[in-house]
């Protein structure tokens, strides 16, 4: 995937500002940055759930799997339900084959029968990946994936998320947990106010937080923080929408 020179205003607001990046095949690319920063502005265009101001998005949202921290399922509807139904929706070829398909890579099997409100969050959670990856995409976008889950849970979604990343999908996530990204993600994107900040292996951002030797993730994340916080334009002097 190629974001080019991305931007999102919403009237004065300056939400993102020519953001660039690329993702590869196989690749686990993680967002951080303040909340604010326009991690899910960003998300939400690159998947195609909204239009940006300006630049480009290849491939489209068609090549993309869309799983949003608000998670798309339908609580009255059983887990193999929820998956048949966004198989129509996406136009797989063979909704039942998709559905079986899923429920074996998520381990859901057990579950296809049950009401997805009365699953576990975790499980939900797992319902709402598996959706955003019923049509087989190249590319899918985590926003937030791991939010209010508990330790297991967790450690059981990423799991699975990396075992996708392991037979070639690019996963595009963001994340409040700074050392969930500095864990699981060959590259960290750092947004603070719409910008990128840095780009790079999660090496690179620690090495900020120990004057240049290798050093501890979330200290660089930190220190990278500040940095952007004492060069910001004073009160008054910002261009509108910045």
């Amino acid at each position: 995937m190629e974001v080019r020179a991305l931007g999102k205003r919403y009237g004065g607001l300056q939400a993102l500002v020519d953001v660039s990046f690329h993702l590869s095949q196989g690749e686990m690319v993680a967002v951080i940055g303040p909340n604010g920063a326009g991690k899910t502005t960003l998300l939400s265009i690159v998947a195609g759930a909204q239009r940006a101001s300006a630049g480009t998005v290849e491939p489209g949202p068609d090549q993309v799997g869309w799983a949003p921290q608000q998670q798309a399922v339908y609580s009255r509807l059983t887990v193999a339900e929820n998956l048949e139904l966004f198989a129509h929706l996406e136009g797989v070829a063979d909704p039942r084959a998709a559905v079986a398909r899923m429920l074996e890579q998520t381990g859901l099997g057990e579950r296809s029968g049950e009401l997805v409100g009365r699953l576990s969050g975790g499980n939900r959670q797992r319902v709402n990946v598996a959706l955003a990856l019923i049509a087989q995409p190249p590319v899918i976008v985590l926003d937030e994936p791991s939010a209010s889950l508990d330790p297991a849970q967790r450690r059981r979604l990423w799991e699975f998320v990396c075992n996708l990343a392991g037979k070639g999908t690019a996963v595009l996530f963001s994340t409040h947990d700074v050392a969930e990204a500095g864990r699981l993600a060959d590259r960290v994107i750092v947004l603070v106010d719409g910008r990128v900040l840095l780009d790079g292996p999660p090496l690179e951002l620690a090495r900020i937080g120990a004057g240049g030797a290798e050093g501890d993730f979330e200290s660089g994340f930190l220190e990278l923080l500040r940095g952007a916080q004492a060069s910001a334009p004073a009160p008054g002097s910002r261009e509108p929408g910045s």
